[in-house]
């Protein structure tokens, strides 16, 4: 049960993320993902970009792991994936000293890190 939060806080978490680019154009990743799926119908292609297919691969992984038993490498996998992105958007923050993008991706981090800690205890017992 203990695994099935963490992977729920997970997801969650990497939807938090926050994006500022080109003077007035920002926003959540949950409302960058609703946009894609609304432009998915009208140009398909415009998904097939890594920065787009690995994280939206992984957060799927994760749903999925919600309703069946969840398998370490799978967790590690999405982790991973929603993990680069997350890094990214960090170093972006801090590269262009944007708070609101460095405070947006700790949520995910920390989670992560819980995550990973409870599966390495887990492992050992």
């Amino acid at each position: 049960m203990k695994r099935k939060l963490l992977i729920f806080l997970l997801l969650l978490s990497s939807l938090l993320g926050f994006l500022e680019w080109g003077g007035d154009h920002h926003g959540f990743l949950f409302e960058l993902e609703a946009g894609l799926f609304k432009t998915i119908f009208k140009n398909p292609l415009a998904m097939l970009h890594p920065i787009i297919l690995l994280p939206l691969a992984a957060q799927i992984i994760l749903i999925v792991l919600l309703f069946k038993k969840p398998e370490r490498i799978l967790i590690y996998l999405s982790i991973g994936g929603i993990g680069l992105l997350m890094m990214m958007i960090l170093l972006a923050g801090i590269l262009s000293k944007n708070m609101k993008m460095v405070i947006s991706t700790l949520p995910f981090i920390v989670v992560a890190l819980i995550t990973l800690k409870e599966i390495k205890k887990e492992k050992s017992l």
